[in-house]
C-alpha cells in the first residue's frame, strides 16, 4: 500500500530556561491509507508531541514529514493552516469543544471556518445537513442542540469526533481519545473508531496508554526515548 503519512528524522526540542530540551529524537514513521496504527509508550516520551508535529500543529526542530509525497512543511503559514483544515482531523482526549457552541454548532466549526473556500467547503446548508448526517451516525443527534457542559464525556467525545470528520479528511489523529472516560464508554469509543475505519476507510493515528485497545489497531508502535520502534 501506498504511504499517505511518511516522518523521516523528525526531531523536536523545546527550549525552557534551563536550556534546551530534546523530546523527539529521529522519529520515523509511516501509515498508509486505510490503516489504523496505534502508538503507546511511557508518559512524558513524546507521544502527543509527536502527534502534534504529525498533524503540523507544531514544526519540528528538524526532519520532514510527507503526506502523499509532499514535504508539508515547505509550506507557508496559510497554505500549512488551508492543508491542516481539510485533510486532518484532530480527537483530543479533553474534546476540545467550544463551550458556548452547541453539539451540532461544534461539528460545523471546521467547515465554517473554512468557508471562504466555499468550493471546499460547501454552503452552510450542506454543513448543516452533514453535521446532523454524521451526529445520527455517532448516535448522538437528540443532543444536537445541547452545549458540551450539558453532555456525557462519551457524549463529548462522539461530538469530537464527528467534528472531525466534517470535511472529510484523509487521516484522523486521536490524542488519548478515550483516557477521560470510563472503561465502558472508553471501549464503546474506540468500537466507533475501528467500525469507521472497516466502513470508510478512514486511516487513524492513535496514541493510547491503554495496550489492550491498542492491540486491536492494526499495527502498534512504541515510543522510547523520542524514538518510534515496532511493539
Amino acid at each position: 500500500m501506498k504511504n499517505l503519512i511518511e516522518a523521516q528524522q523528525v526531531a523536536k526540542s523545546f527550549y525552557p530556561p534551563a536550556g534546551e530540551l530534546k523530546i523527539l529524537k529521529g522519529a520515523d514513521f509511516s501509515v498508509a491509507a486505510g490503516e489504523v496504527v496505534g502508538i503507546v509508550g511511557a508518559s512524558g516520551v513524546g507521544k502527543s508531541t509527536f502527534l502534534h508535529v504529525l498533524g503540523t500543529l507544531d514544526k519540528p526542530t528538524s526532519g520532514h514529514v510527507f503526506y502523499e509525497g509532499k514535504d508539508v512543511f515547505a509550506m507557508d503559514n496559510g497554505g500549512l493552516a488551508s492543508f491542516r483544515n481539510r485533510t486532518i482531523g484532530f480527537v483530543f482526549q479533553f474534546h476540545h469543544l467550544m463551550p458556548e457552541f452547541t453539539a451540532l454548532e461544534n461539528v460545523m466549526m471546521p467547515g465554517l471556518i473554512a468557508c471562504s473556500r466555499k468550493s471546499e467547503a460547501g454552503s452552510q446548508k450542506d454543513l448543516y445537513e452533514k453535521a446532523e448526517h454524521l451526529l445520527d451516525e455517532l448516535g448522538v443527534l437528540p443532543r444536537k442542540d445541547h452545549r458540551p457542559g450539558e453532555l456525557s464525556g462519551g457524549e463529548q467525545q462522539r461530538v469530537a469526533v464527528a467534528r472531525a470528520l466534517i470535511l472529510n479528511p484523509k487521516v484522523v489523529l486521536a490524542d488519548e481519545p478515550t483516557g477521560n472516560l470510563d472503561t465502558t464508554t472508553g471501549e464503546e469509543l474506540f468500537r466507533l473508531l475501528l467500525k469507521l475505519n472497516n466502513e470508510r476507510g478512514i486511516t487513524f493515528v492513535i496514541v493510547t496508554h491503554n495496550e489492550s485497545l491498542s492491540g486491536r489497531c492494526h499495527r502498534v508502535l512504541k515510543m522510547v526515548d523520542g524514538r518510534l520502534e515496532k511493539s
